[in-house]
């Protein structure tokens, strides 16, 4: 069974916003790995379209003042990834990915880890609030920034009950930043 893996970066306060964050050459490594471990990307329909808007253009030949060298390989690695899509409102996508209607999101997670591999990677803000009430996430890994933002989008707001987890692994990257993995404690999921 493939392990559903879910990671985000957040400020010490909880902030969620990719703006917030100071990204460095030791982050981006590490996200490119967490891709390339990963046999698919399940991402909601805002982180999609934001990635594909970002990172595509630099892979088919654009390259954005902004994108430095050692931006690149995080760009190939989401680029060649396989993506499933979570939305009730696109019509299509095609950046090696296929769309998973709302409805369907459960059923087809459980049917995605019934399925050899080495794992799914779930990214978003919205999403994995869907995901953790279902009980779908078996690792949590929170990339935390050395900042306090103030301000902006949390996740897991609304979560319906409380769901108790252990530390499983920290590493710490550079710049103070500390990638923290946890998974859920048996039969205290709250999905």
């Amino acid at each position: 069974m493939r392990p559903v893996r879910y990671s985000i970066n957040i400020t010490l306060d909880g902030c969620c916003d990719h703006a917030v964050g100071v990204p460095n050459e030791d982050t981006h490594r590490h996200s490119a790995d967490l891709i390339l471990a990963a046999d698919a990307l399940i991402l909601g329909r805002v982180i999609y379209q934001m990635m594909e808007a970002a990172w595509r253009p630099v892979v088919e030949g654009e390259r954005p003042d902004w994108v430095l060298d050692w931006m690149v390989p995080f760009a190939q690695a989401i680029h060649a990834v396989k993506k499933y899509v979570v939305s009730d409102t696109l019509g299509t996508v095609d950046w090696n990915a296929e769309i998973v209607r709302g409805r369907d999101l459960e059923q087809t997670v459980r049917a995605l880890k019934q399925e050899p591999g080495n794992g799914l990677l779930a990214g978003g803000v919205a999403l994995p609030l869907a995901l953790a009430e279902h009980g779908l996430i078996d690792e949590y890994e929170f990339v935390v920034q050395p900042r306090i933002a103030g301000r902006g989008p949390t996740v897991f707001a609304g979560l319906s009950s409380v769901v108790d987890l252990r530390l499983v692994g920290r590493k710490e990257l550079d710049g103070g930043v500390l990638a923290l993995r946890y998974q859920p404690v048996a039969g205290r999921n709250g999905g």
